[in-house]
């Protein structure tokens, strides 16, 4: 007999209460963000928002400003949003949709807890998630965490639900394998992990579909069309548009490429864990463990939580608790990627003692929830043993233990903030210098256009208050390529930085080009602002 999808339907108010209490974490984070200035520490942030608002203004506008990298879903939702011209500029375009995937996933987290816990534990499930310090922080940035994260949990409730209906409920059975597949199109098109994510979960539903001899369903070979489109699209895009199917994988911005730019002849391994699975393996579950717990408490939480996803397996995996293993995918991910796929981890406690990608173990939260929540289930049991009050002693001391593990990774510094705010430092200086600059020159010279390299340093545009396409960029092929060989004829302002494409141009033809002023900060390429001293270039907006 088919066991019923969930322990006990899910009440009204309990639905009221976790949406509620997901609404007021999310709104307090991203108020605490907001007054502390941290929703563009993140230059990977800025930049999410800047190929989202170039695919329409920009001198080369549509699909090929997505870029060749990076995945397009998340630019796709941020659209909307950008197109506000404050939201883009502040970082609130970027909140909306990390912040409605934060809540979607948590009440996610807790559905998904609930197939098989009762309320009490599946409220620390929820908590542990939830309150997490670098999880609150990343849904008030445009980062692509907090969305990846929503797809993951659904991917695994919807897949539960879908092995529960197959039996007596088919007409629901192809309603939620549409639905599996939507996710994991939106998966593939969201971060790479996607990729894996969608091969083993995908190839897992064909062969239950074999083996309960229903692989003949139409919308199973509809759904498995699609889910195959996705990669090939991606695949396809980039031929068209760049000439190369693997451009993604091996162009200039690819990540072997930067890998190969900022390597140091001669230095040994570029990274820790370069080419050593054991090791990246090692650096992996680290940041894992950093970022749902305080560094002291880490091996005792991931133990709790081995133990908690064993127990839910052994008691729990015919009613679909193996489809749950899925959230454990991260693990041999990044294991293999920073290993061979130009992806390092940097952290605090190992050598060389840096935060770099440590977002990347917030992607272990959901894991790690659900295990808790078995222990808590167990530890509430044991308790209701002993003495049949004291179940809520025992529910409102796991709660309270989950609130202190949230208030020590955040008196500790969350990883994920610390390395926000180490990578706008970079920035700073000039985001605070530059654009006055020139704001002030462009108040003589209106409408003229800005000739500037917008990959490192995106958000001297919004802070300078002007659209993308008064500038001209590396985003924009044939008007840059011209640009860059007539610097002066083509702009009205030149923003070049030492050994840039710019910067090389101005040196090959400085004709009619004044320099104004110098910027320099630590650690970073110098700038130099020139004007335009042909009518030609101080027109350039009128072309």
């Amino acid at each position: 007999m088919t066991e019923q999808p969930i322990r006990r339907p899910i009440s009204r108010d309990e639905w009221l209460v976790v949406v509620a209490s997901l609404v007021a974490a999310s709104a307090l984070a991203n108020l605490w963000s907001w007054r502390h200035d941290a929703m563009l520490n993140y230059g990977d942030a800025v930049a999410h928002l800047h190929i989202a608002r170039r695919v329409f203004d920009s001198h080369r506008p549509g699909l090929s400003q997505l870029g060749s990298v990076w995945l397009p879903f998340p630019h796709l939702i941020l659209i909307p949003f950008v197109a506000v011209y404050a939201w883009w500029a502040n970082g609130i375009a970027g909140m909306i949709p990390s912040a409605l995937a934060y809540i979607i996933g948590g009440a996610g987290i807790y559905r998904l807890a609930r197939h098989w816990l009762a309320p009490s534990a599946a409220l620390v499930a929820l908590a542990f998630f939830a309150l997490n310090p670098n999880l609150l922080y990343l849904q008030t940035t445009a980062m692509t965490e907090p969305l990846f994260l929503c797809q993951m949990v659904w991917l695994a409730v919807w897949l539960v639900e879908w092995h529960c209906a197959l039996n007596n409920d088919p007409p629901r059975a192809a309603r939620l394998l549409r639905c599996i597949a939507l996710v994991l199109i939106a998966a593939v098109f969201t971060r790479y992990d996607g990729w894996i994510l969608a091969l083993l979960a995908w190839t897992s539903v064909g062969i239950v579909q074999l083996r309960k001899s229903t692989l003949r369903s139409r919308t199973f070979w509809i759904a498995t069309a699609a889910v195959i489109a996705a990669p090939l699209l991606w695949f396809a895009y980039n031929a068209f548009y760049f000439g190369d199917w693997l451009y993604f994988a091996r162009g200039p911005y690819s990540a072997a490429a930067i890998e190969l730019r900022t390597a140091s002849p001669g230095s040994g391994p570029p990274h820790p864990g370069w080419h050593n699975p054991w090791v990246s393996l090692l650096f992996f579950v680290k940041c894992a463990e950093m970022d749902a717990a305080r560094e002291s408490w880490g091996n005792f939480m991931l133990g709790l939580t081995l133990l908690g996803t064993a127990w839910g397996w052994l008691t729990t995996h015919r009613r679909g608790f193996n489809w749950t293993l899925l959230l454990w995918l991260p693990v041999p991910f990044y294991a293999y990627s920073i290993a061979f796929g130009s992806v390092p981890i940097f952290l605090p406690v190992w050598w060389p003692h840096s935060w770099y990608n440590t977002r990347y173990g917030v992607e272990m939260l959901p894991a790690f929830a659900l295990g808790l929540g078995f222990v808590a289930q167990f530890a509430i049991a044991v308790a209701r043993e002993f003495k049949q009050s004291a179940t809520r002693f025992a529910a409102a001391a796991l709660y309270a233990i989950v609130l202190i593990n949230a208030w020590a990774v955040l008196r500790d510094h969350p990883l994920t903030y610390v390395e926000g705010t180490k990578n706008i430092e970079s920035r700073r200086k000039f985001e605070m210098e530059i654009p006055p600059v020139l704001r002030s020159l462009l108040a003589s010279r209106p409408g003229g256009i800005v000739l500037m390299d917008t990959s490192v340093y995106p958000d001297l545009v919004a802070f300078t208050e002007i659209p993308l396409r008064q500038t001209i960029n590396e985003s924009d092929k044939e008007y840059f390529s011209n640009a860059l060989a007539a610097p002066a004829a083509h702009a009205a302002i030149v923003l070049a930085f030492d050994g840039d494409e710019i910067d090389r141009a101005v040196k090959a033809h400085p004709a009619a080009l004044t320099m104004i002023r110098r910027f320099d900060a630590p650690g970073q390429n110098s700038g130099t602002v020139y004007v335009s001293d042909t009518p030609l270039g101080s027109k350039a907006a009128e072309r």
